[in-house]
């Protein structure tokens, strides 16, 4: 009861600091990026088409909800909210981390929720990538999940006096999540970003989809820093921007599909990330701040804006689609290209591009 209460505590104290909390210190990168201008792209705004086919689902557009919360009340009406728009708009969504429901059946229908309202939608179970696969079933099982993202959090638990100090085995673990789970695993990020280095060693356990959760949004190490954390302000900046992120990960030239998440605020981000060679975007702090400030009326109509600023990217680039626009010359300048530059990859491989 005292674990409950206190995990309760902890997921309400997060939600709160994340949407009190500014992005940051490290920016994303994505500022870095630069599109180039296409003056007659010979294109109607119909002619835009953003859907993509990500396991076996369509969606309208190429956006998770990505993993926010779920465990208490307040959690299960920010997930009947999120799964609202989700299946509005076209978007996936994943749920938190399920572990509170597997201590406490009486949490499930704040996860289950989503699937209640969205029964047809693309949705991600979430779990810890040190839980086993048996666990990792039981979340899927729980939600009627279409793949589960096992996240890894390292900086935080070490940031947090209550956190987790052991690690060891976390590859094996996930080897056998991956074999047995039955549903496509999804190695996600918190905030810190993967290092080349660190997706090959997941693809060498059989890991091919990776949320590569970069530096520059929500800040877990600043959260708990905020919550008397063991950091006191010190690494604050610590991990990778997510376009470094995204660079390092697709320089691997490794079937992986890759999804873009960290940070991402705009449709302009969105579209850098995509550009680059994500096949998806994922973002979660967007979307709570509209709705935990604005409520869900502002984030539908905030939602159709996207959008629509994302097909305008498009078409300003003379691009139809997602597989055109990964044709164009992409400039990557400024922090950015030093880090890539300094890690052996080449930023000028973007720029270029020639349909």
């Amino acid at each position: 009861m005292v674990i409950r209460h206190m995990r309760n505590q902890r997921k309400t104290e997060h939600l709160d600091l994340a949407v009190q909390t500014p992005d940051g210190p490290l920016d994303n990168g994505f500022g870095d990026l630069r599109f180039v201008h296409d003056s007659i792209p010979e294109l109607n705004l119909e002619d835009i088409d953003l859907s993509v086919e990500f396991l076996g689902k369509r969606l309208s557009c190429p956006l998770v909800i990505n993993a926010l919360t779920g465990g208490n009340a307040m959690s299960e009406s920010i997930n009947r909210d999120l799964a609202w728009i989700a299946a509005r708009h076209g978007l996936g969504m994943a749920v938190g981390s399920q572990t509170a429901a597997l201590d406490d059946p009486s949490c499930i229908n704040s996860f289950a929720v989503a699937r209640k309202i969205n029964p047809e939608g693309l949705l991600l179970a979430n779990l810890g990538a040190g839980n086993t696969w048996q666990e990792t079933v039981k979340v899927v099982e729980m939600i009627g999940a279409d793949a589960v993202q096992l996240h890894f959090n390292v900086p935080q638990e070490l940031a947090m006096a209550e956190g987790d100090r052991h690690f060891r085995g976390v590859l094996h673990q996930v080897r056998e999540v991956v074999e047995k789970a039955g549903v496509p695993v999804i190695a996600k990020e918190v905030g810190f970003g993967f290092s080349r280095e660190s997706a090959a060693r997941l693809y060498a356990v059989g890991v091919c989809i990776i949320d590569i959760g970069g530096s520059g949004g929500t800040n877990f190490i600043r959260i708990e820093d905020r919550r008397n954390g063991t950091f006191c302000e010190e690494l604050d900046t610590w991990g990778i921007p997510t376009a470094v992120s995204l660079a390092e990960v697709l320089s691997l030239g490794l079937p992986l599909t890759v999804i873009a998440t960290g940070g991402i605020r705009t449709a302009l981000e969105m579209a850098k990330a995509l550009a680059m060679g994500a096949s998806l975007c994922g973002a979660a702090g967007w979307f709570l701040g509209i709705l935990r400030e604005e409520g869900i009326n502002e984030l539908d109509k905030q939602v159709g804006q996207l959008i629509y600023r994302l097909k305008a990217i498009l078409l300003m680039t003379g691009s139809r689609n997602w597989g055109e626009l990964q044709k164009k010359p992409l400039l990557i300048l400024g922090r950015t290209a030093d880090w890539l530059r300094a890690r052996n990859i080449d930023p000028n491989y973007w720029a270029r591009r020639r349909d």
